[in-house]
């Protein structure tokens, strides 16, 4: 019998895993925070058009992103029980799945102006954002790919490449933005175009470089993972697909929340949505604290579930929870002490609708403070019930929590009861709480007993 774990091994185990995640998931949020920060140097008129533009493109990417989610756990169960084959399987699929999705969604970039007044928006932030998601579409497929790789690699504890890529994607989209959104050194000015680009070509290359480096690295080269790669594998690829599509569609309804919410608040204006906009990309960087988290308890579950050691997974479950929690309180904090500060950083003060924009922001960034405890728990409970192959009875507490309570809050409370932006907030505030207190219900019931 394997001895049992003490907490702060426990502790230890899962911060190694998931730092590297971690990192590597605030610096992948790092990229649409230069994006967002360089529109808003260049105009408000382009950081509206960017904003709704890259919530509709992350909207996507959460969909076709489960099929990368789903090998995450089936690679650390298989590596639990010592099945290297069925981590190359599973993999590989999940690089097919991800190809093929991306090539059947790309309809909805450039289609996406009549998409977007359809549902309310603006003429000019709805021909901004079309300009914008015609072209960061083309980045779909290779975003998706980088995904795959990471959760390849998490499975087996090498994340840290995916880290390394990452940051150096930050650093090399913001010179490209610099370059393409402006127009200096005597390129053409592209404006939001510009970021579009910048965002394509920093997808390519990480991509390039992981898969590179996942395929000839002498500790895991023993993979052979791109080895006739164009062959089928139906019993892998049904698994991936059937693990993967209850994981996006969750993170789609999730993800429709807050796109949702996007949307309302192109309703009320402008300035609303871009104050939004900022406020949400700060939220997103501290969230992706919790998603690393969360993707370190998929592995470690998956590898206790795949060892057969329920004791392990049940520890190592309530471990990843306590630690996100705790985490989220000094996150309330700086955003409760800190908030003109934070949403300042994403302006230019020389902008005439700098002081409204900030204002606006800082109410809303405190708003979100109310909901980081209930967000980390739902995160990690998704994490968790992933690392059991539970997917599709999440799914449908997403649906109910987020689309039949969280989104009509929203509207009720933003346009009925009168407090416009900060209601729309507060609805997230419901629908996020409710969520993680079914999803943690859920895992407790799911979860094998020693």
């Amino acid at each position: 019998m394997t001895p049992r774990m003490s907490f702060p091994a426990h502790v230890r185990a899962l911060l190694i895993l998931a730092l590297p995640l971690i990192g590597s998931h605030v610096a992948q949020v790092i990229l649409h925070v230069t994006n967002t920060v360089m529109l808003g140097w260049y105009s408000v008129e382009a950081l509206a058009g960017g904003v709704l533009g890259a919530s509709t493109f992350f909207i996507m990417f959460l969909l076709g992103a489960g099929f990368a989610a789903a090998v995450m756990p089936l690679a650390a169960e298989a590596l639990g029980r010592g099945d290297e084959t069925q981590v190359r399987r599973a993999t590989r699929m999940g690089m097919w799945l991800s190809i093929g999705f991306s090539v059947l969604i790309y309809p909805v970039f450039w289609f996406s102006y009549e998409i977007l007044m359809l549902l309310g928006q603006k003429h000019e932030v709805a021909q901004n954002a079309q300009a914008f998601m015609r072209v960061t579409g083309l980045g779909m497929a290779p975003a998706l790919l980088v995904m795959v790789m990471k959760s390849f690699l998490a499975a087996q504890g090498r994340a840290q490449i995916v880290l390394w890529v990452t940051v150096a994607a930050a650093f090399v989209n913001a010179g490209l933005n610099w370059l393409f959104i402006f127009g200096n050194y005597g390129l053409p000015e592209l404006g939001i175009q510009g970021a579009a680009l910048s965002s394509v070509t920093v997808q390519s290359l990480s991509f390039l470089a992981i898969a590179l480096w996942a395929g000839f690295h002498s500790k895991i080269r023993h993979f052979k993972l791109f080895q006739r790669f164009w062959r089928a594998d139906p019993g892998a690829l049904s698994q991936v697909f059937r693990l993967g599509w209850p994981i996006g569609f969750t993170s789609l309804m999730e993800g429709g929340l807050f796109n949702a919410a996007a949307l309302m608040m192109g309703w009320i204006g402008t300035v609303e949505l871009a104050a939004h906009g900022i406020a949400l990309e700060i939220t997103s960087l501290t969230f992706m604290i919790h998603v690393g988290l969360a993707n370190a308890a998929t592995v470690r579950v998956g590898l206790a579930q795949g060892a057969g050691d329920a004791r392990a997974l049940r520890d190592g479950a309530w471990t990843a929870l306590a630690v996100s929690q705790s985490i989220g309180l000094f996150i309330i904090a700086a955003f409760l002490i800190f908030p003109e500060l934070l949403i300042g950083l994403f302006l230019d003060e020389a902008n005439p609708r700098a002081a409204e924009i900030i204002a606006y922001g800082s109410v809303l960034l405190m708003m979100s403070a109310l909901f980081q405890v209930a967000d980390a728990a739902q995160a990690v409970s998704l994490g968790l019930l992933r690392g059991i192959q539970d997917t599709r009875v999440p799914m449908y507490i997403a649906a109910i929590t987020y689309w039949g309570i969280g989104i009509p809050a929203s509207y009720l409370l933003a346009f009925k009861a009168g407090l416009g932006g900060p209601g729309i907030w507060l609805g997230l505030v419901i629908g996020l709480s409710l969520t993680a207190v079914c999803l943690i219900w859920r895992f407790r019931k799911s979860a094998p007993r020693p």
